[in-house]
């Protein structure tokens, strides 16, 4: 241990180099990753009951797991729509339908309010009649007609699903036999081409999946024919990580692009013209989205364009023929800040709205090519930290929806329908009594000075240190919000704790440059700055080492179990969910090969000198202190293998460590397939950390 006080602490980067674990030592619990083996099935039910046996006992258990139960499965939830044409769609759950009923009424009902809704599909009922545990993952309706929709059907909530079409007017599937597609079982999908024809991306035999498990191959599938028989139209390299395509289908102006995802983050693209595949000429790096008859890309790197630099993050738009012809002459839509970036765009027919973050907090803008691209901000956006914007009907209508709220404000469902300004459509209730809470933004300087946003939601005035959670996630792009959650709230600020949420780097709440250094071998640099929070939350009064957890999920869980094995003695309690944990083998195992542009290539010599850094199962130190930790997964999570959560248990126990372990035998990546399970795993959690940040 380095030193008493956190400041001290926090230098003490965890275990020396001499103690990194070399990548030819072999691996003990390599047996574990066989998911379905009867000897790791076995460890994993010695494991749950042991768990359960503690953590089920426990008087808080029943309490929280009723508690946010009630929340999940509300009557009073907003029934967020999907407009199709003069009807308005919605995928419901709720106690009754726990894996969720597809409904629909009429467009005109729902903006009076109705609640008068009727079930297209009932897949509890589908569930039961085939004996599956089906999870919806998504529907896509045919366009223009908006007749038969497209349905993913996952067994038990896995990336691995079915596709079926859905007649919304039979209300029922059309079979096989009747010339209805229907696609096995895998990692895939179909896109609508037309009335009778469908792009379909899936394992098809040998050779069309690549090393990452996601479709290599795409076959263009005429109704009535045998996928088998599909002509491939377009494929991939083994090595990219999948290909994909998009359908655009605004009148007048449709659009097939192609594409490969070279890695996580790079991509080539091609639009079909005329018959003929044209290459959209970007950076590899780039976002592109193409609507009608205009290009938008987003380079992640600064672009030399023709002598123009272009600065990553921005946002330029073209008219697609000329510039697939040579000419790029491309016009600045939105230029980045040091404090500003996009978070993301949505087109409606003619207009493209910009949700702009400011150190993380949400303006929208809209614009126009017949506007000259000049950004006017949305007249009568709602207050609240984060607003997300989907567009109501973008082949028809220029009317988006918003969905506004914040850690302490419940979600409001708006209308945008220009020029008017946005009007409510539904709110929904408070979950949680907060009216003694406060939300604030504080700033940790890390150790290189970087100054690092993050959330305190907690007592108004922060009177005395308080048992606080601090999450966070640091990876991939993705922002962390100020989202509200009855969850959080019913399960932890209700009960008198404090929940803090990083904005750290490797995530995009600053765009590209954000996520940039963070990546691959600056990845010290994410766990450092949650190391700052953590200190200055130490520093501040806010709590203190005993009373302060941490809980992180998939790269997240990589996060926390770094925190865990680097600087021990500045937590109470670790969370690590559905985590990535041995980074020797994660390239090797489910999905892990799509992520090599995220953290590198431990078959690498030169990539592993870095990578068994932050590798958390190989830097377990049988002699160091570490905090209790809960690890959860589950064992149909078919992108992040449940083996890495299986292994660091495991290792942990036999080095006499205080592990709890507890493994879904649903849920996908998600953990769970339904609310009752998504409130168990919340529960454990909560009671875990109320057992040991609270004073037992």
């Amino acid at each position: 241990m380095a030193g008493s006080g956190p400041k001290s602490v926090a230098r003490d980067r965890g275990a020396s180099p001499a103690s990194l674990a070399s990548p030819a030592v072999d691996d003990p619990y390599l047996w574990l990753e066989e998911i379905e083996g009867d000897r790791s099935l076995a460890w994993v039910r010695e494991m749950n009951a042991r768990s359960e046996g503690e953590l089920f006992a426990d008087p808080r258990f029943p309490r929280l797991r009723q508690a946010i139960l009630e929340v999940l499965e509300a009557d009073d939830r907003i029934p967020m729509p999907g407009r199709h044409l003069d009807t308005a769609l919605n995928f419901w759950t709720d106690s009754s339908h726990r894996r969720g009923v597809l409904r629909r009424m009429p467009w005109v009902d729902y903006l009076a309010g109705s609640d008068a809704w009727e079930t297209v599909l009932d897949v509890d009922a589908l569930s039961r009649d085939e004996g599956e545990s089906w999870v919806v993952h998504g529907f896509t309706v045919r366009r223009p007609d908006r007749r038969r929709v497209l349905v993913e059907l996952s067994p038990g909530g896995s990336d691995a699903s079915v596709t079926r079409e859905l007649d919304l007017v039979d209300k029922r599937f059309v079979p096989p036999e009747e010339g209805g597609f229907v696609r096995p079982l895998a990692k895939g999908w179909l896109v609508w081409i037309d009335d009778d024809t469908v792009y379909a991306g899936t394992d098809t035999g040998e050779g069309s999946l690549t090393s990452s498990g996601y479709p290599r191959t795409i076959r263009r599938w005429a109704r009535g024919t045998a996928l088998a028989d599909a002509p491939v139209v377009f494929e991939g390299d083994h090595d990219d990580t999948s290909v994909f395509v998009s359908v655009g289908t605004l009148p007048g102006a449709r659009h097939h692009l192609f594409g490969r995802h070279l890695d996580f983050y790079d991509a080539k693209r091609w639009i079909l013209r005329d018959g003929e595949l044209v290459a959209i000429d970007v950076p590899d790096s780039a976002d592109v989205s193409v609507h009608g008859e205009w290009l938008l890309a987003r380079p992640r790197t600064d672009w030399n364009d023709d002598g123009r630099t272009l600065p990553a993050g921005s946002l330029v738009a073209a008219p697609l023929a000329p510039f697939l012809a040579g000419d790029h002459r491309l016009r600045m839509v939105f230029e980045p800040s040091e404090v500003s970036a996009l978070a993301g765009w949505t087109w409606t027919r003619d207009r493209l709205v910009l949700r702009v973050q400011e150190h993380v907090r949400d303006r929208l803008f809209t614009t126009s090519p017949d506007d000259g691209w000049a950004l006017h901000e949305l007249a009568g956006a709602p207050p609240e930290w984060t607003i997300d914007v989907m567009a109501v009907d973008a082949d028809r209508l220029d009317d988006t929806f918003l969905v506004a709220n914040d850690f302490l404000t419940p979600t409001t469902l708006l209308l945008a329908e220009p020029p008017a300004a946005p009007r409510v459509l539904r709110r929904a209730p408070a979950r949680f009594d907060a009216s003694g809470l406060a939300v604030e933004q504080r700033f940790a300087s890390s150790a290189d000075g970087t100054q690092v946003p993050y959330f305190l939601v907690g007592p108004r005035g922060h009177t005395g240190p308080r048992p606080t959670i601090l999450a966070g996630y640091g990876g991939f792009e993705i922002s962390n919000t100020a989202a509200y959650s009855g969850v959080i709230g019913r399960g932890w600020l209700a009960e008198g704790g404090t929940y803090v949420l990083a904005n750290i780097r490797g995530g995009g709440e600053y765009g590209p440059r954000w996520h940039r250094a963070g990546l691959r071998e600056n990845r010290h640099r994410v766990y450092e700055d949650f190391e700052a929070v953590a200190t200055a939350l130490l520093d501040g009064g806010v709590t203190t080492p005993a009373q302060l957890g941490i809980w992180g999920g998939s790269n997240g869980g990589l996060l926390v179990g770094n925190m865990y094995v680097r600087t021990p003695e500045l937590f109470g309690a670790v969370v690590c969910q559905v985590p990535l944990l041995d980074m020797k083998r994660y390239s090797h195992l489910l999905a892990g090969a799509s992520w090599m542009a995220e953290y590198g290539d431990p078959d690498d010599p030169a990539d592993w000198a870095y990578l068994q850094t932050y590798s958390p199962y190989h830097l377990i130190d049988a002699e160091r202190r570490y905090p209790p930790m809960l690890l959860m997964t589950s064992t149909r999570d078919d992108r992040v293998h449940p083996g890495h959560a299986r292994k660091m248990a495991a290792a942990l126990v036999a080095a006499g460590h205080d592990v709890t372990y507890w493994e879904n035998v649903e849920g996908g990546h998600g953990g769970a397939a339904d609310a009752p399970q998504q409130a168990t795993m919340a529960a454990l959690a909560y009671t875990f950390l109320h057992r040991h940040l609270a004073g037992g």
